[in-house]
């Protein structure tokens, strides 16, 4: 079937693929880190300034952008009511990018249905839409840049998307560097007016950066170098890479370094690509840049010790790209192949993310999210600090101020980590004395001097245990809660003195 303009097929598959998705709204699980942005949003409303603690101008979050548009969402809807809306968008926005994806690499309008329902339900495409972080909209603002700006050439999307793209995050430098290598490459011809918007994109989120916050990158990349930066052997690096690639690759995260369904998939992706840029159609442009991407962007960050599978979700999507366009364009046994890859892949994936979405949204919302609310009600001097990791979900419900262990959240704990990395925690109690501590272990264990000091100056509040947090009326849940607990116990203390 040749491509029409007036087939509705993937309008359809986008309406359909985005309420199909939003059943997973049901889980409440949200990500830790999207409730720093939403903090960050939430100061700049109270205070005006884009900061995590009062008027202190900090960036806490990995995103400009978003903070921006949840600044408006919260705005719009009150912080009470947008959480559920802001997901709705990202669900939106997200979809369209998979719908725009679709007529790059393909021309079947049922074919482009198919791909967009079937990308949409794969682990990624689940977490990028209803986790609450920044990337459905960074998605589809991609997405758009290779559609409307290289497909149809409108010379301001060039100019202008790689604007918004770097401010949503200033590591898709990578995405627009492979976008721009596969094109000279490609056309033997510069495109100006791209060469102008990404200049324009680094100098304006360079730029933000110095004369808002006084510093060129975002702090949450300078806290994170400077906390987990560690010298390691060529081979601690090749165990590393072992242990880890199998995380990244297969959409599927498990323990140990032989992982045989990401090995499968890495290959068969492979393949496929190979299979599909042999035939040199037009798309075969569109087939490199997502593919060279995906590749580059995980070499990159797992080089760098990245762990948190976010920074690998776009690129798992987009290579298993030339998976899904293999199979619907099989003109022998189609529905064959087609068959398989659901029964065999996509399903089994889905049924993974709903399992692994129900236990860890049990986790954080039910559980970390209650140690938030505990302190609110607590606590009722907001002006009051507590020290703890990670900086989400209570930091956000129970509206303390808030020192993080890392640093993406408070600057002078940095200091305390240059000076004494060994020691800074204990450091930072003893110079800044926090209200609360909020501690994975018994601060109270041993008899060296640092128990000594806890002891005399600290009690133990409350202690929180996810075990406690593992049952429920509905025994199906409650299974689910028990086959993968998910959360850390916690021992909360406040100071006596």
């Amino acid at each position: 079937m040749a491509e029409t303009n007036t087939s509705k097929f993937p309008i359809y598959a986008v309406i359909v693929t985005v309420v199909f998705k939003l059943l997973f709204l049901l889980t409440h699980y949200i990500q830790e880190d999207a409730f720093i942005t939403w903090r960050v949003a939430q100061n700049l409303l109270d205070y005006g300034v884009i900061g995590f603690n009062g008027d202190t101008k900090i960036s806490a979050s990995t995103t400009h952008l978003y903070v921006f548009v949840s600044y408006l969402f919260n705005l719009v809807f009150g912080k009470e009511h947008f959480i559920e809306p802001l997901l709705i968008f990202n669900s939106i926005l997200f979809t369209i990018g998979t719908l725009l994806l679709s007529h790059l690499v393909l021309k079947n309008p049922w074919h482009k249905a198919i791909f967009i329902f079937l990308i949409g339900i794969l682990p990624p495409a689940i977490k990028i839409s209803i986790l609450g972080m920044e990337y459905g909209i960074l998605f589809f603002l991609e997405m758009i840049l290779l559609y409307y700006g290289f497909h149809k050439g409108k010379k301001w999307v060039l100019t202008l998307l790689p604007v918004l793209i770097m401010f949503t995050r200033i590591d898709t430098v990578i995405f627009l560097g492979i976008i721009f290598l596969v094109d000279v490459f490609w056309n033997r011809k510069i495109r100006w007016n791209y060469i102008f918007g990404g200049i324009l994109g680094v100098l304006c989120t360079v730029a933000f950066n110095w004369f808002y916050f006084g510093e060129l990158v975002n702090n949450t990349i300078t806290a994170k170098k400077l906390l987990y930066e560690q010298s390691f052997t060529f081979q601690q690096n090749v165990n590393y890479f072992l242990v880890s690639f199998g995380n990244f690759w297969g959409m599927l995260k498990v323990p140990g370094n032989f992982n045989p369904v990401t090995i499968i998939v890495l290959i068969f992706e492979l393949l496929c690509f190979i299979y599909l840029v042999r035939q040199r159609q037009n798309r075969n442009y569109f087939l490199w840049i997502i593919f060279m991407f995906g590749w580059a962007k995980q070499i990159v960050f797992i080089s760098q010790k990245s762990l948190f599978d976010w920074y690998y979700w776009v690129p798992q999507l987009l290579l298993f790209v030339p998976v899904l366009i293999f199979v619907l364009e099989q003109k022998v046994k189609r529905n064959l192949w087609l068959s398989l890859l659901i029964v065999l892949y996509i399903l089994p994936m889905m049924a993974f993310q709903t399992i692994h979405s129900i236990a860890t949204g049990n986790g954080e919302w039910n559980y970390r999210r209650t140690i938030g609310l505990f302190l609110n009600t607590y606590e009722k001097d907001k002006n009051q600090w507590i020290l703890l990791e990670p900086a989400g979900y209570v930091p956000y419900f129970s509206g303390l101020k808030t020192i993080d262990e890392v640093g993406l959240v408070d600057k002078q704990i940095q200091g305390e980590i240059k000076k004494d990395k060994k020691n800074y925690w204990i450091n930072t109690v003893k110079n800044r004395k926090p209200k609360y501590l909020l501690s994975y272990k018994n601060l109270y264990e041993g008899t060296n001097a640092e128990a000594l000091y806890y002891q005399s100056h600290y009690k133990l509040l409350k202690e929180f245990r996810v075990k406690d947090h593992l049952n429920s009326d509905n025994k199906i849940l409650e299974k689910i809660y028990h086959l993968k607990p998910s959360g850390t116990d916690y021992n909360l203390y406040i100071r006596i003195d």
